[in-house]
């Protein structure tokens, strides 16, 4: 067994017991590999041990990856921060963006996803913590936005995402995803489309587990550490 296929079933292992202590089905919670600053060649690794969900923080990193690997199989998803001149590059080629925030940003992926792939899927940012260095809206601002996104035609509205700022305490991890997991069940009353709250890496992944995210993200635990140097 690789160290990757190894630290991918630990994860497993950690999901399957954070589920079973709360009386959850460990196969609704999702595991996205994270796998910003790797090469494609540990992407293929975690494949061959039944990773198919890929997230990628760099636009164009990721692109290279998706291109280099051609692997229908695999799921893209986009969870770093948007800029309007790589929105393009995001519509051509992941199946999923999680860092929506703003109209401008859903109207130029909408306008730019090729008509020959399935809509995009997108999840909208909360900024929870309402830190002022992170992306996302405010809780308030959630009914407009969905709202509008809804109504595009090239996207479908699947739920929310947001990066709690970090926080030793269980307890107050367990507080601030339950504000998430409250705002997404609203959602779902509103949208039928709505069915994924991408919440909780390494560190509070298991009070997101708890508070009832359906998708984490980890990328340190299964890659290990990252070579920022490698890429920008």
């Amino acid at each position: 067994m690789t160290p990757i296929q190894h630290n991918l079933q630990q994860i497993r292992e950690r999901i399957s017991a954070a589920a079973a202590r709360c009386g959850r089905d460990p196969a609704e919670i999702t595991l996205l590999a994270v796998s910003k600053t790797k090469p494609a060649s540990a992407v293929e690794e975690a494949a061959a041990a039944g990773q198919l969900a890929f997230g990628e923080n760099y636009v164009q990193e990721g692109v290279d990856k998706i291109q280099a690997l051609n692997n229908s199989a695999l799921a893209w998803h986009f969870i770093g921060p948007l800029q309007s001149n790589k929105s393009r590059l995001v519509a051509e080629n992941f199946a999923w963006c999680h860092t929506v925030d703003r109209l401008k940003i859903a109207a130029r992926l909408n306008e730019q996803r090729p008509a020959d792939l399935p809509p995009l899927n997108v999840l909208i940012q909360i900024n929870i913590s309402d830190e002022q260095s992170k992306s996302g809206i405010m809780l308030s601002a959630l009914p407009d936005l969905a709202r509008e996104i809804a109504q595009l035609p090239r996207l479908t509205l699947r739920g929310l995402m947001a990066i709690p700022a970090p926080e030793a305490d269980y307890q107050r991890q367990l507080a601030v995803c339950r504000r998430m997991t409250a705002a997404f069940s609203e959602l779902k009353k509103n949208y039928a489309s709505v069915d994924t709250l991408s919440l909780g890496m390494s560190d509070d992944m298991d009070a997101a587990i708890e508070a009832g995210t359906t998708m984490v993200r980890i990328g340190t635990a299964i890659f290990g550490a990252r070579d920022y140097g490698a890429t920008n």
